[in-house]
């Protein structure tokens, strides 16, 4: 058309402007008419380009035939005109006597932001209320991508690969009983979820406790019934959860209780003769001991050191260890035989391994904690007055190259 209405509002546009010269208004050479594209949206070209010049001071006044010419949005509307104040910019609708110059515009303006408000709230529940709704029905709703599955359509799909690694987590979790041990070893394979994250003990946790993995949707700690197939089964989910309601300390205390015998082949009497776990119970409580095999085979009276009681004694050894592996000398001892297999292993590396253990040691299952005592302790010897341990510096670097795997790898091939 040779004449259309884009041209008749800016004639009207040009009028007001030329009614303005008074105050020093002039037209830009720039035209920012958008012929053929709809108000609805915020991408167009020509809107683009005033945006661009707002923002470098080319524009001290913008004129519009309508409100909705520039928006048909109420939010994007009131988005575009704190963006115009923020630099300076009046905006003026010649057919509305809207002028955010004088007091009259800015309360209309006021009345505006009070119902876009509005808006905004009412858009609020309505996504709220469709995303709650949707859960209930087993709706993947977006967001991070559990390791185990890939989203296609919108919905959930069991990766297969990484679905066995989410077994294989769940599965060794039962084993060891301890995410700080199994934290460890996923570290040390350098396990990473689909983000590239490593999976430490942090992300392990958050892996144990999704019940998407169940097959289930959740929506504010309510879980329904999922779209998507499950990757663990409800028995090791139970084992795994039943384990996590323990805490640390008393899971490794009733392991310990079922594997008491932590110095077993490690002790030795006076004579020589070495000393055997054994145990005793009385009006329904345990009670064990180290026996000397010479004092149990032979019952001599004379053997200075017959019978010791196991829990104290294990708990001096422990002792010892935590202290030895704290000890100056001994982390520079350990550093230096670890450096004869990889030069690249620092004085610090190491010192973070030792003293990082002792923190680890309540979270170990019985079975490793025997492991390691027996990794550090040559023997121990016991007599009337003193207690004799010999423990292993190769043991110590070894322990070290465990601690760290990632730092200590080659020392440890």
């Amino acid at each position: 058309m040779d004449f259309n209405s884009l041209d008749a509002q800016r004639e009207s546009c040009e009028a007001y402007i030329v009614s303005q010269r008074a105050e020093g208004w002039t037209p830009v050479s720039d035209r920012y008419d958008d012929g053929g594209f709809s108000g609805g949206t915020l991408e167009r070209p020509a809107l683009r380009r005033l945006l661009a010049d707002v923002k470098v001071g080319k524009i001290d006044v913008i004129v519009v035939y309508k409100i909705d010419r520039l928006s048909r949005s109420m939010l994007d509307f009131l988005n575009l005109v704190e963006l115009f104040e923020s630099h300076g910019v009046t905006f003026v609708s010649v057919t509305q006597s809207f002028n955010t110059k004088d007091a009259m515009g800015r309360m209309a303006l006021n009345i505006l932001v009070t119902f876009a408000q509005f808006e905004r709230e009412l858009i609020g529940e309505r996504i709220r209320d469709k995303v709650a709704a949707s859960r209930k029905r087993g709706k993947w709703m977006g967001g991070w991508t559990p390791l185990g599955y890939e989203v296609r359509d919108r919905k959930l799909l069991i990766h297969e690969a990484d679905a066995e690694r989410v077994r294989a987590i769940f599965r060794r979790f039962v084993q060891l009983k301890s995410a700080t041990l199994l934290a460890r070893e996923l570290v040390a394979a350098n396990e990473r979820t689909r983000y590239g994250h490593l999976l430490d003990k942090g992300v392990l946790y958050k892996i144990l406790h999704n019940r998407v993995y169940l097959g289930e949707a959740v929506h504010k700690g309510t879980s329904y019934p999922g779209e998507h197939k499950a990757i663990i089964d409800r028995k090791l989910w139970d084992q795994v959860h039943a384990i996590l309601k323990e805490s640390p300390r008393k899971r490794a205390n009733n392991s310990r209780a079922q594997t008491p015998a932590l110095l077993k082949g490690l002790l030795f009497g006076p004579d020589g003769a070495a000393m055997s776990p054994t145990h005793t119970r009385k009006s329904g409580r345990l009670y064990r001991y180290y026996i000397s095999q010479t004092a149990m085979k032979q019952g001599r009276s004379d053997c200075p050191v017959k019978l010791v009681p196991a829990a104290e004694l294990e708990r001096i050894i422990i002792d010892q260890v935590r202290l030895l592996l704290q000890a100056p000398e001994v982390i520079v001892q350990t550093w230096s035989a670890l450096g004869k297999k990889n030069a690249n292993v620092t004085e610090g590396e190491v010192r973070s391994a030792l003293l990082g253990f002792d923190e680890l040691w309540d979270e170990l299952f019985p079975g490793e904690q025997a492991r390691i005592v027996g990794l550090l302790v040559e023997r121990i010897d016991m007599h009337a007055e003193r207690m004799d341990i010999t423990f292993k510096i190769q043991g110590l670097t070894s322990l070290s190259s465990e601690l760290q795997p990632r730092s200590f790898q080659q020392a440890a091939e």
